[in-house]
């Protein structure tokens, strides 16, 4: 009987052998089942395979020998060491073999001076333990996977941020100059292109990650403790009903210069007790734009706005319609003291006072803080835009916000009329530049004709090229995902807009992401379509300009105005020989754009104050930065 059961247990376990076999072996993942049952048997047969295993520990080539101490190994080998079963090399009969003859030295010796029944108590234990140390290694996968998560989540940003650079490096690097005038360059780019991951973030594909994963890139910088602080004085004393006489206006310059004229007048009728006739606009600017005050802004709602402020009449009254306007060009950047002293008694003799220009016709700074507040109250209250403009310019933020993502403007200022007014031609042709120089010449108000253009621009007074400005911004570390609005209009040179757009194919304006149906009440309106614009860049998450015109400065304020929106300003000097440098090999796309983070990251639109300069043209614009005057810090006197 006992040698039946021995022949059976040798038959079973030979069988059991060679399922070890397959288990440890590399193709083989499944769960070791068949190896159960060794742990099932009863006390004879735990005698009986003890026995066995004293036998076969003389006679490694036989079956029954191999059985029985394959037998003892099934009960050592718990699931809480399945880790080491799970190790056992390709070439596992060797060390099998090795691993039963320590065994037979260490372990069967000890187990046969025992009674049997203790035996059966030790292999229960042993079978508990098993148990025990099974739930713990489950534990801890199951650690080791959340972590593996979380580790992902925190990390996964900065790891593609990472390989971002790693292949504009080599993207960068593929780029030869390939053939070159004295002021033209082309660039031929070689390789697949990149960041397919960050392409299907921005355009939709990912939802939900895109400030997640760029949240370095588009956070605006910190502004606590800063508010708008323009409201009237619950004290202030209520609009006298006397006038000293009608204020007329001409706006001069393209939009943002007519809109700072018009906070300025405002400002001057306040200072002299005037009454302000609704202000006319500029039609032979550059532009010769015929649209009028009502066209651009919600005229109603400036009056309203403002009626406590000022007295506003939409035209002169019938009694002073027959009287001859008295010319008067103000001085520039002037303080109170000039138009009480030197203007208010010219109003008050001919009682209707024309003022041909309206640009900067009050100073930055030494102005009393009520006439500061009564500016920016025009500025961000009452000139609004008309509904038309407001209304399409909302729709064009919704369109660039693809699947709630966020969008860049850009203000490109590579027009012609700045070129030509700066001298700069850089990377343009022979031609172009004489062409500009023509122009020049043409505009008797420009004063300048002669220009150093190379030595404009390595002070840092030119406008960037559509190629230094695609630099700079993935140099910072923009993908060429970024959605882009463009807040210009065409740009000068023939090519010069080719290399920007093969680096950042999502590029948009209103030309290209409106209809024609709605673009055709605003041709040739180049005002109302600057409107438009501005309430794109007003609302984007992030403000880029080329150029500190003014547009850059209108956009720029009113952003610091609305919370400090994230605004990125140029320091063109530096980064202009930095361009130099990265072209003449000197710097690796790595170095360049570590380089440029470090040049701009306190150039982000965060507060600071605003300080008087030398000369009023010289110093930073009240429009550009109205703190201090309307925004103030906690403890901040108002």
């Amino acid at each position: 009987m006992q040698e039946n059961e021995m022949g059976h247990l040798h038959h079973h376990h030979n069988t059991s052998d060679g399922v070890a076999q397959r288990v440890n072996s590399p193709r083989f993942s499944g769960p070791m089942t068949r190896r159960a049952h060794s742990f099932k048997r009863n006390a004879n047969t735990s005698q009986s395979g003890t026995s066995n295993s004293n036998n076969g520990g003389t006679h490694n080539n036989g079956s029954g020998g191999l059985s029985a101490h394959h037998e003892i190994d099934l009960q050592l080998n718990s699931p809480g060491s399945e880790i080491g079963a799970n190790s056992v090399a390709v070439d596992g009969f060797d060390l099998v073999m090795e691993r039963r003859q320590r065994f037979h030295a260490s372990g069967v010796r000890g187990l046969l001076k025992k009674p049997i029944g203790s035996v059966v108590v030790d292999l229960r234990e042993k079978k508990k333990l098993g148990h025990w140390m099974f739930l713990v290694f489950c534990g801890l996968c199951l650690f080791l996977g959340v972590l593996k998560i979380c580790a992902t989540g925190w990390f996964g940003s900065a790891i593609e941020r990472a390989g971002f650079d790693l292949d504009s490096s080599d993207s960068i690097n593929r780029l030869h100059l390939i053939g070159h005038s004295s002021k033209d360059y082309a660039y031929k780019e070689q390789g697949a292109d990149v960041e397919r991951t960050l392409m299907m973030v921005s355009t939709g594909i990912v939802e939900n990650q895109h400030k997640d994963e760029f949240s370095g890139i588009w956070s605006k910088p910190n502004s606590e403790n800063f508010t708008q602080c323009i409201d009237q004085p619950k004290n202030q004393k209520k609009l006298d009903a006397k006038t000293n006489g009608y204020l007329l206006i001409n706006a001069n310059g393209g939009l943002n210069q007519m809109r700072f004229g018009i906070c300025d007048m405002v400002a001057v009728a306040k200072i002299m007790k005037a009454t302000l006739v609704l202000p006319s606009l500029d039609h032979t600017s550059y532009w010769a734009d015929e649209s009028g005050f009502k066209d651009l802004f919600d005229w109603q709602h400036f009056i309203e706005t403002l009626r406590n402020d000022i007295h506003l009449v939409e035209t002169l009254p019938p009694e002073y319609a027959g009287i001859e306007p008295f010319m008067k060009t103000p001085i520039s950047w002037s303080k109170v003291s000039y138009y009480k002293t030197e203007v208010v008694p010219l109003l008050k003799q001919h009682k209707v006072v024309y003022f041909t220009h309206t640009d900067s016709r009050i100073a930055n700074n030494g102005i009393p803080n009520s006439i500061q507040k009564l500016r920016c109250r025009v500025n961000y209250g009452a000139l609004k835009y008309s509904a038309p403009i407001e209304e399409l310019g909302t729709t064009f933020v919704s369109r660039m916000r693809q699947n709630g993502g966020p969008y860049l403007a850009l203000h490109l200022r590579y027009e012609k009329d700045m070129l030509a007014f700066t001298g700069c031609s850089h990377n343009l042709t022979e031609e172009e530049d004489e062409e500009l120089r023509k122009m020049r010449y043409e505009v008797s108000h420009w004063k300048e004709k002669e220009i150093n253009g190379t030595e404009r621009r390595l002070l840092g007074g030119c406008p960037l090229t559509p190629r230094e400005t695609s630099l700079l911004l993935r140099g910072l570390g923009f993908p060429s995902s970024t959605r882009i609005y463009l807040v210009a209009g065409e740009a000068y040179g023939h090519g010069s807009m080719q290399y920007l757009k093969d680096d950042f194919p999502h590029i948009f304006s209103h030309s290209t992401i409106a209809t024609e149906d709605e673009l055709r009440p605003f041709e040739n309106h180049q005002n109302m379509l600057a409107g438009i614009d501005y309430v794109v860049a007003l609302q984007s998450d992030v403000f880029v300009y080329t150029y500190d015109g003014n547009m850059a400065k209108a956009v720029q304020g009113h952003r610091r105005f609305e919370n400090f929106k994230k605004t990125i300003n140029p320091d063109k000097m530096n980064f202009v020989k930095l361009v130099d440098e990265f072209d003449e090999g000197k710097l690796t796309w790595k170095k360049f754009s570590s380089k440029v983070k470090k040049l701009h990251k306190d150039r982000v639109g965060a507060p600071y104050l605003r300080e008087p300069g030398e000369f009023p043209k010289l110093e930073e614009s009240f429009y550009a930065n109205p703190f201090p005057g309307c925004i103030c810090e906690s403890g901040w006197k108002r």
